[in-house]
């Protein structure tokens, strides 16, 4: 993500699938971690969501605006879950990987 004219898009196209943001932080260290995590466990149906990628210091203003937007507090690494334009489910640090997301498709 790179825009936070996306973050529109994103409430739309949740109406029809979910919608996943993960908030990453390039310089930190845990983030990597839990971001390798989380893509070595990620095994989804095809077409069943959308993923996003948020780069937290290229992009801080977008990441500000996330927090705005869907209501939740910034943390970081972060996982929301979007479905029909609200944020049904959110994680941090560890808890991202034991965050089920086949349950919200």
């Amino acid at each position: 993500m790179a825009s936070v004219d996306q973050l529109e898009v994103i409430k739309e196209r949740s109406k029809v699938k979910p919608q996943i943001i993960f908030k990453h932080s390039t310089t930190c260290g845990i983030s990597r971690m839990v971001m390798n995590r989380f893509n070595e466990g990620y095994d989804m149906p095809k077409d069943s969501l959308d993923l996003h990628y948020l780069d937290l210091h290229q992009y801080r203003s977008v990441s500000n605006e996330t927090s705005n937007v869907f209501g939740v507090v910034h943390e970081s690494p972060q996982l929301l879950v979007i479905k029909n334009g609200t944020v049904v489910a959110h994680e941090s640090h560890g808890a991202i990987t034991q965050l089920d997301l086949k349950k919200y498709i």
